[in-house]
């Protein structure tokens, strides 16, 4: 099956180009394995990138919040 895609982000475009470089790979392989990776038919695991394995973690540490108080303070001439 043959497809032509428009409009692809120059963004997206250099990314793809670049991995398929780095991988010895022509654009379209990785553009076939990349819509492959994203429709779930990949060998490969589609990677997660999110941040359940820190979420609920967090310890409040008195130390920490006295070092970074001056952040919170609101410069009024600044903030005109």
């Amino acid at each position: 099956m043959q497809y032509t895609i428009r409009n692809v982000p120059k963004t997206l475009d250099a990314m793809l180009r670049d991995r398929a470089r780095k991988e010895g790979k022509s654009l379209n392989e990785m553009v076939i394995e990349a819509l492959a990776r994203a429709m779930g038919f990949s060998k490969e695991p589609l990677r997660q990138r999110d941040l359940t394995g820190i979420a609920g973690t967090w310890v409040e540490d008195r130390e920490f919040d006295r070092a970074i108080e001056d952040q919170d303070r609101i410069d009024e001439d600044l903030w005109r």
